[in-house]
């Protein structure tokens, strides 16, 4: 595959099998990351691979989120819902959180958001060219205080840009209706 397919082909992966990622493949994926542009060399990024245990408590935190949001409303949670969140936050094999070392400067942390945003997309492109399949998430779990705990990250020096989740799709990937190019595309003279 070459690197117009792997952009053109590549999907977000919502529902994952239980097929091991293959060795060294993440690895591989984050050295294609750490290439992505980045003014000044400042290297923002620091990749966290979450393991099981850590994983079951970032659920538990997003459980309780949707819950407080529930009860918020005057409504319930059902057993049903909260399982649907499980299985949603815990179904990918792997799960590589994503964050920015803060720098003091407010345009310097703009342009290394976009260096991450960029390490992302090359990450997930190394994934897809392996045959493995990701989603970059960025819900009010990646925001939560709890989960910064977890994770053991300092909020004041880092922030999660998103997790992405990491393994083989379990169901047929369809591609997404984008805006054609001449209706976002302009030349001037």
């Amino acid at each position: 595959m070459n690197t117009r397919e792997a952009i053109l082909s590549r999907r977000t992966v919502q529902r994952y099998t239980t097929e091991p990622i293959p060795e060294g493949c993440i690895e591989r994926a984050l050295e294609c990351a750490i290439r992505a542009p980045n003014h000044k060399l400042s290297n923002p990024w620091r990749f966290t691979r979450i393991g099981p245990e850590t994983r079951a408590q970032i659920v538990e935190v997003g459980v309780t989120l949707k819950r407080d949001k529930c009860e918020a409303q005057g409504l319930e949670l059902s057993e049903q819902k909260e399982e649907l969140i499980r299985a949603k936050l815990g179904n990918s094999p792997e799960v590589i959180v994503f964050s920015q070392v803060l720098d003091d400067d407010d345009f310097r942390r703009k342009e290394d958001y976009a260096s991450l945003a960029c390490a992302i997309q090359n990450f997930m492109l190394s994934l897809w060219d392996e045959g493995v399949g990701s989603k970059w998430a960025t819900g009010s779990v990646t925001r939560h205080p709890k989960t910064y705990e977890l994770l053991g990250i300092d909020a004041e020096r880092e922030e999660i840009v998103g997790f992405v989740w990491v393994g083989h799709s379990s169901q047929e990937l369809f591609e997404t209706p984008r805006q054609p190019l001449e209706e976002v595309y302009r030349e001037l003279p």
